[in-house]
């Protein structure tokens, strides 16, 4: 609607997590390295967590295309984490490519194993990738701790990256949890962006969506300062309230995004609201208011080439 008024080929600020729209800061190149390097060097659990918007899923697919570009790494997503053990162990398996329905437990951890140690006889590597890892129930979390000890003498014969908010830390750090917790080989947690970050992200995005010297300046600074004001430098929020403004722009036909605008938006989708560490509603801030492309070369791929690691 508004991409021939301001020059765009792309919706800049889309929310559909999409690898060729990731804007890499320091701290997602280094929760992407540490994804991909635990995956490479067999290094058994990776953890990940991050306050909602924070862009884990996009991280995720952007490490899920650099593992289908390796031809000798297989993977099953898990993305719906409420389910039962033996629901949790059938779906891993289907996504896999294995049988699993009228199995009991015991069936399904044999068919894995089988499954694991012919994949790595041939010398390749097997993840088991887990999204919104979070609401994972506690009878899962041991589960998957269990399927940890699928190993040779020395290598993990399973990949396991969980992935989820700040609630996943506090379940790790449980009593009941610690064994689990002690085979954690790598873990890192992805902070909201920083002010110059979030110009540098909006910045970017419009050169992804195909900005030209006219559409870059969409985003006056007094704008982009007050994205970042009204979005505590959370992503999705900077996307929503980006997406919302231009389209308000494009309606009053203005030629630019301004600060008015922006903290309208805000308001009128209450991101005005915080909340307390319980989650209850605690104040409000009375001043604080297509076709996508193929790759995205903002990414270091020069970081995943074979044997960097």
């Amino acid at each position: 609607m508004y991409k021939a008024f301001f020059h765009l080929e792309n919706n800049p600020f889309d929310l559909t997590p999409n690898p060729a729209c990731f804007v890499p800061t320091k701290r997602h190149n280094e929760a992407l390295a540490s994804l991909y390097y635990g995956v490479r060097r067999h290094k058994g659990f990776v953890v990940v967590t991050g306050e909602v918007g924070t862009g884990k899923t996009l991280l995720l697919r952007c490490l899920l295309q650099l593992l289908e570009d390796s031809k000798d790494i297989g993977y099953a997503y898990v993305f719906n984490s409420r389910l039962s053990a033996t629901e949790f162990l059938q779906y891993a398996m289907s996504d896999f490519g294995l049988s699993a329905s009228g199995k009991n437990k015991g069936e399904l951890l044999f068919e894995l194993s089988q499954f694991l140690i012919a994949r790595h006889a041939k010398k390749m590597t097997t993840v088991l990738v887990v999204d919104e890892a979070h609401d994972l129930s506690r009878d899962v979390l041991e589960e998957v701790r269990l399927l940890s000890n699928l190993e040779t003498r020395d290598d993990k014969l399973l990949q396991i990256l969980l992935v989820g908010q700040p609630e996943l830390d506090a379940k790790l750090d449980s009593y009941g949890l610690r064994q689990l917790k002690q085979r954690i080989a790598l873990r890192t947690h992805l902070e909201a962006l920083t002010a110059d970050e979030t110009m540098k992200y909006i910045e970017q995005r419009l050169q992804i969506a195909g900005a030209d010297a006219t559409s870059t300046s969409l985003f006056p600074l007094e704008a982009i300062s007050a994205v970042y004001r009204c979005s505590r430098g959370i992503p999705r929020l900077i996307n929503t309230i980006c997406e919302n403004s231009l389209i308000v722009a494009y309606a009053r036909q203005l030629p630019a995004v301004t600060s008015d605008i922006i903290e309208e938006v805000a308001r009128e989708f209450r991101f005005d609201v915080t909340y307390s560490s319980s989650g209850d509603v605690k104040a409000e801030r009375p001043g604080e208011q297509d076709e996508q492309p193929t790759s995205n070369p903002l990414v270091d791929r020069s970081l995943f080439r074979e044997g960097v690691f």
